[in-house]
């Protein structure tokens, strides 16, 4: 009975094409004889034409091929060919002021690039070419440059409009540039999804899955609590969270030591500090939490600053499940969090 409820609860994931099962199973169709991954876009099988597996090598032993449409033997968000080109570009010139026929000198089609860099990024091409640009610029008045250079090389020709595109993205005007705070973000794949960290020089601010619900409340909370702007980059924390989740996924890694920063109340960053203590593979519940915080009643509480938790996997909420056993809830997903928890007890 628990194996068909299994199958249904797949089968479902499959016709809603829910990005939360990447990783956790693979479906193969009998009459076609391939398999693919949750999220494929052909056209769903009937229930009865479906056998639904944990990994790619089982769906290959049992002599079904990969769909080559959603490839799911290579990463499940592998970077398409548009968005790396178009990233390459950027770098190679990060002043470039992108117009229509740029584009076409690409042979990329202008729509298909905004959809597949809003997909990834959570912004459109030109959103992200101008939030390099003003990066740069900022780094350059920084480094002690004049407003205008800085203007001049982030190729805009009109002080007015390097003003406003400036204050857009970071909240203030270039002459304020010193007293602006900039996170870093970077998309990360893992084997169960993209996630998104958001990192300063020092540590890290938020590690989320970027398909869960009220994300960019999220960001928004962190970019005004922090009075920071958040653009898109690289540094040295994002490069050491990246590393960890590569060996977490990869079972060699039970402990994150990448730096992080606590935006929370006292009560939270408590209840965040005794999630830290639950060990790898294992779990307690939101009772457990509360006595432990010598507050009993406060189960409710600790729930709340459970789903607060804007670090995951790193301060591991998805280890408390609820006092008779369920799962509970959990912002990335409760396929992911089953997946999880299985996944630590193995490697325990």
């Amino acid at each position: 009975m628990e194996a068909l409820e299994r199958k249904i609860e797949f089968y479902q994931a499959l016709i809603q094409k829910n990005s939360e099962y990447e990783g956790i199973f693979y479906v193969g169709v009998k009459t076609t004889g391939v398999f693919c991954r949750p999220t494929c876009p052909a056209r769903k099988p009937k229930f009865e034409n479906c056998e639904f597996y944990l990994t790619a090598k089982d769906a290959l032993l049992a002599s079904f091929r990969p769909c080559k449409r959603c490839r799911p033997l290579s990463h499940p968000n592998q970077v398409s060919e548009v968005v790396t080109r178009l990233v390459e570009a950027v770098e190679k010139s990060p002043e470039k002021r992108w117009k229509s026929y740029h584009f076409k000198e690409m042979s990329i089609d202008e729509s298909t690039a905004r959809r597949q860099f809003k997909k990834r990024f959570g912004m459109t091409f030109v959103e992200y070419a101008r939030s390099r640009r003003i990066g740069i610029a900022v780094k350059q008045i920084r480094s002690g440059d004049a407003v205008i250079e800085a203007q001049l090389a982030a190729g805009y020709e009109s002080g007015s409009g390097f003003r406003d595109a400036f204050s857009r993205i970071m909240g203030a005007p270039p002459a304020l540039a010193e007293e602006t705070k900039i996170l870093k973000a970077s998309w990360i794949d893992t084997k169960l999804g993209s996630m998104i960290a958001i990192a300063d020089e020092e540590a890290l601010w938020l590690l989320e899955f970027v398909d869960r619900r009220g994300l960019e409340r999220e960001v928004e909370k962190l970019r005004t609590k922090t009075k920071s702007a958040v653009i898109p980059g690289s540094n040295e924390i994002l490069q050491s969270i990246e590393k960890e989740l590569q060996a977490y996924y990869g079972g060699k890694l039970t402990e994150f030591k990448t730096p992080v920063h606590l935006l929370g109340s006292d009560f939270q960053k408590r209840v965040w500090g005794k999630l830290c203590e639950i060990p790898y593979g294992e779990t307690q519940s939101y009772f457990d939490i509360a006595a432990a915080l010598e507050k009993p009643t406060a189960f409710r509480a600790v729930a709340l600053a459970n789903g607060a938790n804007q670090l995951a996997i790193i301060i591991p909420c998805h280890r408390v499940i609820r006092l008779n056993g369920e799962l509970g809830g959990y912002g990335g997903g409760i396929s992911r969090k089953q997946w999880m928890l299985e996944f630590e007890k193995k490697n325990k």
